[in-house]
């Protein structure tokens, strides 16, 4: 990886991290043990994006999805800083679990977590490429089309 910050990267790529929203439940946006973070599920509002509402398939588009998954992404680096103090601890992208709010019949669920998978990998290079589940939800908190979680290894 170049000598960039991953925040330099990310401005590069036309993004910033958002502000951390607080939990909505008894629970902490991420948790460190031994060299592992592991981070709580994260829907895509922040400040300046709304997501669509709705069934993947349905009432929300994959494109629609997929765009939401790259804001989940923002989200959970946003956890992943306030958690750490700086993503320059971050060593890679472990595991990636996608859960899409889907329509009966959708079955491209992949498709839709590939917005968080690539935005990892254009940011972290070869250590963002990581292990991979992306499966289909009768429902989602607040009607969001799609909630991602992640466990990373860190310095």
């Amino acid at each position: 990886m170049n000598e960039r910050t991953v925040e330099q990267r990310l401005a590069d790529l036309g993004h910033q991290l958002p502000p951390v929203s607080p939990p909505v439940g008894s629970y902490v946006k991420g948790v460190v043990v031994g060299n592992m973070l592991y981070l709580s599920g994260n829907g895509p509002d922040q400040p300046g994006y709304i997501s669509p509402k709705g069934k993947v398939g349905a009432t929300v588009t994959i494109e629609q999805a997929e765009e939401a998954a790259r804001y989940v992404g923002l989200n959970l680096l946003a956890a992943a800083k306030d958690t750490l103090g700086t993503l320059e601890r971050i060593r890679r992208v472990v595991k990636v679990l996608g859960m899409v709010n889907s329509a009966p019949d959708f079955g491209q669920q992949p498709r839709v977590i590939n917005g968080c998978s690539d935005l990892f990998l254009a940011v972290f290079g070869e250590a963002g490429r990581h292990a991979r589940s992306a499966v289909g939800m009768g429902a989602l908190p607040n009607g969001i089309p799609v909630e991602i979680e992640a466990i990373l290894e860190v310095e």
